[in-house]
């Protein structure tokens, strides 16, 4: 039977606590989607920090893991068979956790497909917009005296957080009364946007007031509050 030393990325983080998920991730917006179902959950497990800065994410013991080099990325010792579990990209590694502890996420039925839905909405719009208007905005591309591929971003920032915004019209929730994964993942990006891009005026942020409320009790939760620093940064 596999065991959790015989994956290469333990050599270059040892686990103190084998029997628990182990956690390589940064708490960048999609690594503290992780760290925030993980807390949320009350699973048992233990953070690894990946730090970019030197690189980790480019070394090998990393890449035996997630061939592409991005975080977060996990192991679950216990994984379905009792066998350990390697897993990476953010959406399934949250469809993953949501299963194994039978939280925010429904079992069965439409409602399932329908939160997978959202989810798919963040990785597949959400993040990869908001990201490249942050690359344009906050970054290297701002230099770029033309600015019709920031506009482009803004513009399709835009669109998406109407949609959100029309979704949250008279629900609590993207899936209405019930937290679900699908908020993990949009939220999480949401408040990079408004907070480390700064590009909350950018984008008039305050026209979408329900994703606004959306995000104000995303981020009071307790368990969300927690994991936006885990992995701690050196």
């Amino acid at each position: 039977m596999p065991q959790l030393t015989d994956f290469p990325i333990t050599r270059k983080w040892p686990p103190r606590f084998p029997d628990r998920i182990q956690l390589y991730s940064l708490n960048t917006p999609n690594g503290v989607k992780a760290s925030i179902m993980l807390e949320e959950t009350g699973l048992a497990y233990e953070p690894h920090l990946v730090d970019f800065q030197k690189n980790d994410q480019k070394s090998p013991e990393f890449r035996s893991l997630n061939p592409y080099g991005k975080i977060p990325a996990i192991i679950d010792p216990n994984g379905p068979e009792r066998q350990p579990l390697p897993l990476f990209e953010s959406g399934a590694i949250l469809i993953y956790l949501a299963d194994k502890s039978g939280r925010f996420l429904a079992q069965t039925g439409a409602a399932r497909y329908e939160t997978i839905q959202w989810v798919m909405f963040q990785i597949g719009g959400v993040g990869p917009m908001f990201g490249q208007l942050g690359f344009f905005y906050k970054f290297a591309g701002k230099d770029y005296e033309d600015k019709r591929p920031r506009d482009r971003y803004v513009a399709e920032t835009k669109r998406l957080l109407e949609v959100l915004d029309q979704r949250l019209e008279q629900r609590q929730w993207i899936m209405g009364d019930e937290y679900t994964i699908a908020d993990i993942a949009n939220f999480s990006l949401v408040r990079n946007l408004v907070g480390f891009y700064n590009a909350g005026e950018l984008v008039g942020f305050d026209e979408y007031g329900n994703v606004k409320r959306g995000l104000e009790s995303f981020v009071a939760r307790p368990a969300v509050a927690k994991a936006v620093n885990i992995p701690k940064r050196e």
